[in-house]
Formats: C-alpha cells, sequence, structure tokens
C-alpha cells in the first residue's frame, strides 16, 4: 500500500478555523486528519501540502518511519499530527480494527469528560452560574472555565475580585462535589500566580491551568511547589523531549498534551508514557475540531493514565455535528469509546463546503475588548 495523494480542508468554525485532511493511497482507502491552529489554517493547509514530498509513496503502515522523516526536514508538529492522525486511521481500516485496539488495547470503555466552551456569557457571576447549572444537568461531574477576562501580567484588585466572585458563584451553584478547573490561559506573572492559586483554594478546584506559559517551565515550576492545588499544563508543548524537561522538572501534577501541537497519537501515547513513569497524570488538550476529538478518544481508551478528556461538543459551534458521519457520543457526561474501524469517524465534503475559510474567525484573547468567552457564537 502506498500514499498517494493529499486533499486540505479548511472549515469556518467562528472561534478557529479548522484544517482537516484526506489522505489517500493506491488501494482506495483514505484517512482524515486534523492540523488545526489559532489563525494559522492557511499556513497550515500549506504546510501539510509542502512536505508532501516526505510521506507522499509511502506506506502508510510505516507511521514510525514517516514521522521520523518529517521530524529530521523541520516539519512543524502540527503537520505531523495530521500526517499521522491520517495514516493511524488508514491502518485500523485496512485490518478492520478501532486504533484504540493498535495502540495498546482497552483500558476503559468510557471516559470521564469536562466541559468547555459553556460560559458564553459577560462577566457576570450569576450568569456563570446559571450557565454552570445546565452543565450539571446534561450529566457533567467536571467542567473548565476562565473567569480573568483579557487581564494579563499582575491582576487588577477590581479584577481579581470579580474574577473571586464568579468562582465563587459557580461552586456554590453546582456544589462541593463536582469538579472545578480554573484555566488562567497562561496570562499572568509568577508572583500573580502564587497569589491567585493562594485565593482560590477556598473554592476547591480540580486544578489551576497554566497560570503562567507552560514554556517557562521554571516558573510553573515555583508556583506548583508553593500550592496545595494541583497545577495542569503542557498544551502549548510538543515533542517528547519537552515534555520530559517539564515532567522532570516537576512544573505540573497533571499534564495536558494536545494531539495536534505534540505532534499526533504516536507521540501523544509516548508522552503519557513518560508522565506515566513519573507517576504523574494526563488530561489531553482537546479545542479543536472533532477529527482530534476522535484522535483523543482513542489514545483515552488505552492508556491507563488518563485521567479525564476534554470537550467542546455540547457548547461550542452547532454545525461540527453535521461534517462528521459519526459526532462524538457523549452520556452522563463521559464520552463513548467507538469500536469502528480507523478513527471512527469521516469527514462529510459537501457539508464542509457550506461553511468555508474566513479570516475574522479567531479569538482576541488578549485583546482590550474583551468577549472572546462568547467565541463569535453569540454575535
Amino acid at each position: 500500500m502506498t500514499i498517494t495523494d493529499i486533499q486540505t480542508f479548511i472549515v469556518g468554525n467562528p472561534w478557529k478555523n479548522w484544517v482537516f485532511i484526506k489522505l489517500h493511497t493506491d488501494e482506495g482507502v483514505y484517512g482524515v486528519g486534523e492540523a488545526t491552529a489559532h489563525r494559522k489554517a492557511k499556513m497550515f493547509e500549506a504546510g501539510v501540502i509542502e512536505h508532501r514530498r516526505y510521506y507522499l509513496g509511502k506506506n502508510p503502515f510505516d507511521i514510525e518511519d514517516i514521522n521520523e522523516e518529517l521530524i529530521r526536514c523541520g516539519a512543524p508538529a502540527k503537520i505531523r499530527a495530521a500526517i499521522d492522525m491520517a495514516c493511524w486511521d488508514i491502518v485500523g481500516k485496512v485490518v478492520g480494527q478501532p486504533v484504540w485496539k493498535l495502540i495498546g488495547g482497552q483500558v476503559r470503555d468510557r471516559v470521564p469528560a469536562y466541559a468547555n466552551g459553556w460560559y458564553q456569557v459577560d462577566r457576570v457571576p450569576e450568569e456563570f452560574a446559571e450557565r454552570a447549572v445546565a452543565v450539571v444537568r446534561k450529566g457533567y461531574q467536571a467542567m473548565k472555565f476562565d473567569p480573568f477576562g483579557v487581564t494579563t501580567g499582575t491582576i487588577p484588585k477590581d479584577e481579581l475580585d470579580l474574577s473571586l466572585r464568579i468562582v465563587a458563584a459557580v461552586r456554590e451553584a453546582v456544589g462541593p462535589d463536582i469538579d472545578l478547573f480554573i484555566e488562567c490561559h497562561g496570562r499572568f506573572d509568577p508572583l500573580s500566580g502564587v497569589k491567585l492559586g493562594q485565593l482560590l483554594e477556598p473554592y476547591d478546584p480540580g486544578w489551576i491551568e497554566e497560570p503562567v506559559r507552560s514554556h517557562h517551565v521554571d516558573a510553573m515550576a515555583s508556583i506548583a511547589s508553593k500550592l496545595t492545588i494541583p497545577i495542569a499544563g503542557g498544551e502549548g508543548l510538543d515533542g517528547i523531549e519537552t515534555f520530559l524537561n517539564f515532567l522532570t522538572q516537576k512544573a505540573a501534577s497533571i499534564i495536558q498534551p494536545d494531539p495536534i501541537t505534540c505532534g499526533g497519537i504516536t507521540e501523544l501515547k509516548k508522552i503519557c508514557a513518560i508522565a506515566q513513569a513519573h507517576h504523574v497524570l494526563v488530561a489531553p488538550h482537546n479545542a479543536q475540531g472533532p477529527v482530534c476529538t476522535a484522535a483523543c478518544l482513542h489514545v483515552d481508551a488505552s492508556t491507563p493514565n488518563i485521567m479525564i478528556q476534554e470537550v467542546f461538543e455540547d457548547f461550542a459551534t452547532p454545525f461540527a455535528r453535521k461534517i462528521t458521519d459519526f459526532p462524538t457520543e457523549i452520556v452522563d457526561g463521559h464520552l463513548v469509546i467507538p469500536d469502528r474501524p480507523g478513527l471512527g469517524i469521516d469527514l462529510d465534503e459537501t457539508e464542509m463546503a457550506k461553511y468555508p475559510y474566513d479570516e475574522s474567525h479567531f479569538l482576541d484573547m488578549y485583546g482590550k475588548e474583551g468577549g472572546w468567552e462568547k467565541r463569535n457564537l453569540n454575535d
């Protein structure tokens, strides 16, 4: 079997243009992959095409060889991820097995999920609380949110007070048994990160996520050493070497590799193994499209140290369910593991064409105007 061609598709999700591929073979089997990146859709669409000389003509079963070839030529991780996902999809389809059976077998038949994207409201504590109750009514036992608006660096007292009131309102609304994960989006300085963590302790969050950028490993480790609340991070990191350093420095209690950002299913499995050796849990980051969600599910199903899986499916772009043949199934706050061959989904080209690329589709998370948390869905 030989890889013969690639198709690319950009789908105009209002808050982040999605980039998908179909990788074709000479036997008529194709695989789907994803290379979504914030505000870089055209660049990564061009990138997967530009690097085609390193995977066309290859056998899709030779996944490690293709990955090494792409690494040697300097291909960005997101490009490697798209090709890697598509190869695994092809292999699964050819042998008639879901990918999770090929990368370790089943260690769980469903995955606990935490909801994100649910707080498409103004920064009003009562509105956050009302939406949080709706999340729990859907069966979720965990949710994540960023109460900090567009504040960066050192948080002013009025913004700090409002942010804490939002967290307090959500905790009071959902009760003590729901996990609340507090997202900081890497926007603070180390001193503010420690202060925030200490002030959040009374609300018993399940973790505080990226008080500083995960690339600042020393700062993350310093904050983690000063708090009793778990620190989570790593969504922007790629490659096993980077995560090895992150784990060795004890920068987080929970790591969050993203299957697109870190380099694909193959790389994610290796990162999980390194984390397991360090007795660290993994909660894969997933703020991308439905192919990324599918890739996460197969890793989740086959990896012992997976803690929980991030999902936006119930609260974000409505048409996401229309562009695939098997939308992600969420039951009582848990993701159902697919048993179909390959990744278990296909992309509908006719439906995708209804939502073209739009350069205005991005979240200005650090802009002065605010409102990014609505994800352009309430306009």
